[in-house]
């Protein structure tokens, strides 16, 4: 059987062209620039390929659900070779496109503003005011106290702002109540996936306000409590919006120049099984360096997290009601009770048990931020919980939580 390529998780966008429904596809990760719009047909086909499927199989798919002429071979060919040259496939057109960004990424002397002027505003000014509206449309007043304890940890989204403002707003106004921390050690999700279970970077973020510096120093700490390379997979760093938001967010509360020890999360608990006592002796050691470095600095820890991602758009069969919405929520809240008694292995466990059937995608983070923290932290707050509904069909849950 010759297997066809598989499809790229791409942005998936219904529209019109001539005047007919079509499909529009882009990649999110930018890797290719390129847009491919395709009839309704030409993206089932696309969606057929799955690594796993030849065309005999796209065939039989193809004609349970269209009651017209199955496509000929050369037909599923030429939408396969086209989403190809597009860079859309997992083929050696796609990794060759990865590892030359990569060498360009490489060479920056900083990680660009990835989503500048297009989840956010790119102007200085513009920016300023977009975030002003998250704090009732004024500056929020900043505690740059050194002499008040910094907040430990915080969880907040990484949704868009649009969608995630009041839990943005929830959990920065109590990060800015308290004394100002040094550093901030953020764990983000590796969307585009990883190799290795955290990557490193000492790239500073830009922001349209200004650079956000690196803690270089804990980053060789970190670095050299890695059992891998943590800088294989480090060109995930240069599209991932999750380690991004909360970047532009602390620029503008505390104006450039502030430190951050910016660590991407790899799939590292995707075959844990609930009631394990140890994910994996060099995860471990990671953490535990994590927690040596909040132990001897003002360090607070930012969980840049997402809860469920639920329906079509992800992948069910379901349409979004309002009991799937309940359902979803207590689900979430069970978790972030064991996140609220900072017990990271229950956390962990609460959302694994049923197999993870929300796709909680800041299980990594979260888990790692409670880890971090586990030997300085005693309870926790939820500030804000909230949903918002996906534009593709689907929703996505998230919170703000402050831990101390």
């Amino acid at each position: 059987m010759n297997t066809l390529p598989a499809l790229r998780n791409l942005d998936i966008q219904y529209t019109q062209h001539a005047g007919k429904p079509a499909v529009s596809l882009r990649d999110p990760e930018g890797y290719t620039n390129a847009c491919l719009v395709l009839s309704p047909h030409a993206f089932f086909i696309a969606a057929c390929l799955d690594g796993a499927n030849d065309v005999e199989k796209v065939q039989t798919l193809f004609a349970r659900e269209f009651m017209i002429g199955v496509p000929q071979p050369e037909d599923i060919h030429q939408v396969v070779q086209t989403l190809d040259e597009a860079g859309f496939l997992l083929t050696d057109t796609f990794y060759a496109m990865v590892d030359n960004r990569a060498a360009d990424f490489r060479a920056l002397p900083s990680r660009p503003a990835f989503l500048a002027g297009a989840a956010y505003p790119a102007d200085p000014n513009e920016l300023r005011s977009y975030l002003d509206e998250m704090f009732g449309g004024q500056s929020p007043t900043v505690n740059t106290s050194m002499d008040e304890p910094p907040v430990k940890c915080l969880v907040v989204p990484h949704i868009d702002f649009e969608r995630g403002a009041p839990a943005y707003a929830a959990g920065y106004s109590r990060l800015i109540a308290h004394g100002q921390p040094n550093t901030f050690l953020i764990f983000g999700v590796a969307h585009s996936g990883a190799s290795v279970p955290f990557i490193l970077t000492k790239k500073p973020f830009d922001t349209p306000l200004g650079p956000v510096q690196i803690d270089e120093e804990a980053v060789d700490k970190l670095a050299a409590a890695c059992a891998w390379d943590p800088y294989v997979d480090e060109i995930v760093h240069r599209s991932e919006h999750s380690i991004e938001f909360q970047a532009v967010m602390l620029s503008y509360l505390y104006g450039p120049n502030i430190r951050i020890i910016p660590v991407l999360c790899g799939p590292f608990l995707e075959n844990v099984a609930p009631g394990s006592t140890s994910e994996n002796l060099h995860v471990d050691t990671f953490l535990y360096t994590c927690s040596d470095l909040v132990s001897s600095k003002r360090v607070t820890v930012i969980a840049g997290a997402d809860l469920a991602h639920v329906g079509k758009r992800f992948g069910d069969d379901m349409d979004i009601d309002e009991k799937v919405k309940r359902d979803i929520e207590e689900s979430d809240r069970e978790d972030l009770q064991h996140a609220l008694a900072i017990a990271p292995a229950a956390f962990r466990d609460s959302v694994l048990e049923d197999g993870n059937w929300r796709r909680v995608c800041g299980l990594g983070c979260i888990y790692s931020a409670l880890r971090t923290i586990e030997g300085f932290a005693r309870s926790g707050e939820i500030l804000y919980y909230g949903s918002a509904p996906d534009p593709l069909g689907g929703l996505v849950s998230f919170a703000s939580l402050h831990l101390t």
